[in-house]
């Protein structure tokens, strides 16, 4: 018995059609102010729910007025290009029709989460890693959002029932992580080079399989 299934966001059921990058534009003005980079720059900024201006205090880095304005201009016009992918929606009022609880687990900047809020309205969870402050693949990211579903999956317990799944475009997050919690992962490759390729023949392989 399928109790829950969890979406990736970016890549899974959503894209983004012209990428901006303001945070790393952000880190690079850093850069060439003489701060040193650091490689958990941007796991900083996708477990905390700051704006650029409050990241770049956060980095100590300067801004002039019209740099903030560029770089928030720009951040704006990614937000404003994510769309979902055509088979998003009918792939999760497919899953809801059959009774199962929706959720999806992302790891993305403060600014995103409004976003993806109100492309995809009325989920069961939202595990959004600004939110939540803590990533995938971490363990407490999985729990987080199947806390948030109210459920726990069964493999977890040794029991087939009340089976919780994942589905993403990250091997490492959405299929290998969650299945380390006993949520059964699943890879998404849009290209074909794997078993799921659309989310339709995902929820398609569920709702048969609870048949």
């Amino acid at each position: 018995m399928v109790d829950g299934v969890i979406f990736d966001a970016f890549g899974t059921l959503l894209e983004i059609r012209n990428r901006q990058n303001s945070y790393r534009r952000l880190l690079r003005l850093g850069s060439e102010q003489g701060r040193v980079a650091s490689p958990d720059d941007i796991r900083w900024i996708m477990a905390h729910s700051r704006g650029l201006e409050e990241t770049a205090s956060a980095f100590r880095i300067k801004l002039e007025p019209a740099q903030l304005m560029e770089l928030q201009s720009a951040l704006d016009l990614e937000l404003e290009s994510i769309q979902c992918f055509d088979d998003a929606l009918l792939a999760i009022e497919c899953v809801k029709e059959h009774g199962i609880k929706v959720g999806v687990c992302s790891n993305l900047a403060g600014p995103y989460c409004s976003r993806v809020r109100s492309l995809l309205p009325g989920l069961d969870a939202y595990a959004l890693s600004a939110e939540t402050g803590v990533l995938k693949p971490d363990l407490e990211m999985y729990r987080i959002v199947c806390a948030m579903l109210d459920t726990v999956p069964g493999q977890i317990l040794g029991f087939e029932t009340a089976q919780v799944l994942m589905i993403g475009d990250s091997k490492r997050c959405d299929e290998l992580g969650p299945r380390s919690f006993g949520i059964v992962g699943h890879h998404l490759n849009r290209n074909g080079a794997g078993r799921f390729r659309s989310l339709i023949e995902f929820t398609s392989a569920i709702t048969h399989a609870s048949r």
